[in-house]
């Protein structure tokens, strides 16, 4: 009789509200980096290989966070976990400021990964035990969708802070120093946000569980294993591509780049993220209506193309204007998908610890991407925007394994 939104109670907003606002201010602090790789480089001294290793600890280290905080959150509950991470990775950002050598700032990046991947195992959890199931996969894209703007937040931020008149060589300290806002937020989660009564009934701390044993043992195995392989392959193509985006914008074409500079290709970052920010928060609207395992492959086959001819063809300001907010749709949607897709797969019990686990394991797995990227793109003849292409295999391999997992779209989530 209501539109659907009409029967989510307050509570239930308000922790989407922090899920998301959660994972956007998680998005702003990892992507200041990437936004700041000009300045580092120049710096310290360092190359496309070494700039894209830093990359990939902070990837291989939110692994780490992610499987550490889905613990946490089984153990201690999933609103205490997803302040934790949050105070993490905000003063893991403030800490890389002060940063005088590339093993200072390489510690630094890898306790924000830990904070990192922490959050999304929390928050998507905490949405999927509080959501009703009819409406949990709106739910999670609306909280992906955080992605995007926390990312147009960190762009705006370069722009103004790097971009600004007489920014000198370590304008990007103050750049991290903003990264730090993030942990007054915690102040309203804790007062607002309560624990959901699923993992209040029957979470681990209730029955002693060992939840590794379960997810590696023998019924849950294989399915632990095939997420793990999922999420490696499409955080494989997704960090391939994205977290040197904003180089190859402002690389010089004769590099392979597409000759924007620095403070041009912010400009066109954003449509790249507004696109996503779509992406985001239509695919749950999309794959209610036609399947979820349907609007996943749809979104990475359309990817795994748009990737190609991205890197080949932007060249020009209209390429760029109507190719970009497309490959930001379709290159970020699909991660609506997880948030729902692996909480339906685990007990309570163990929920957290499962999802934590398994896609953050996918992640580590697919964190080789930003190195494995930078070190093709210096060979010689090749490129930045030749060595994007590589992740389209991925993509489509990814396509392929959402076939050998179950999908319990709408079901109720299991005790």
């Amino acid at each position: 009789m209501f539109p659907w939104y009409r029967t989510i109670t307050p509570d239930q907003w308000r922790v989407l509200a922090a899920a998301k606002l959660g994972w956007m201010l998680d998005a702003m602090d990892f992507m200041l980096y990437a936004m700041a790789i000009g300045q580092l480089r120049t710096y310290f001294g360092f190359n496309d290989a070494t700039a894209g290793l830093l990359g990939t600890v902070t990837l291989v280290m939110s692994g780490v966070g992610g499987v550490l905080f889905g613990y946490l959150a089984d153990r201690f509950g999933r609103t205490r976990a997803l302040m934790g991470t949050i105070l993490v990775f905000s003063f893991a950002s403030l800490g890389a400021s002060t940063s005088q050598s590339i093993l200072q700032l390489l510690l630094w990046r890898a306790l924000l990964g830990i904070g990192m991947g922490g959050e999304w195992a929390s928050g998507a959890v905490l949405i999927s035990e509080t959501w009703p199931a009819a409406h949990r996969n709106k739910a999670v894209s609306i909280m992906q969708s955080g992605w995007a703007i926390g990312y147009i937040t960190a762009a705006l931020m370069a722009a103004l802070i790097l971009g600004a008149p007489g920014a000198g060589p370590e304008a990007w300290r103050w750049l991290f120093v903003v990264g730090v806002l993030p942990a007054f937020f915690t102040l309203w989660i804790r007062r607002r946000v309560p624990e959901p009564a699923a993992w209040k009934q029957g979470g681990a701390k209730a029955t002693g569980v060992n939840p590794f044993r379960v997810i590696f043992g023998r019924r849950l195995l294989s399915r632990t294993l095939l997420i793990t392989l999922l999420g490696a392959s499409a955080q494989f193509a997704y960090w391939g591509v994205f977290f040197w985006l904003p180089a190859f914008l402002a690389r010089p074409i004769d590099q392979g780049g597409a000759g924007m500079g620095v403070v041009g290709s912010l400009g066109w970052i954003i449509p790249v993220q507004i696109g996503a920010y779509f992406g985001y928060l239509t695919f749950g609207f999309i794959a209610d209506r036609f399947g979820r395992r349907p609007t996943f492959v749809f979104f990475m086959v359309a990817a795994a193309a748009l990737v190609l001819i991205y890197g080949q063809m932007a060249r020009s300001p209209m390429v760029l204007l109507v190719l970009g907010p497309v490959l930001g749709y379709f290159g970020h949607g699909y991660f609506s998908l997880f948030g729902s897709f692996v909480a339906e797969l685990f007990p309570t019990s163990v929920r957290a610890t499962g999802q934590g686990t398994s896609y953050n394991i996918g992640r580590m797995a697919g964190a080789i991407a930003p190195y494995t990227i930078g070190a093709v793109a210096t060979l010689p003849g090749i490129g930045i925007g030749l060595a994007l292409g590589l992740t389209s295999a991925f993509f489509l391999l990814a396509a392929c394994l959402i076939f050998t997992l179950p999908d319990r779209s709408g079901q109720e989530l299991e005790a």
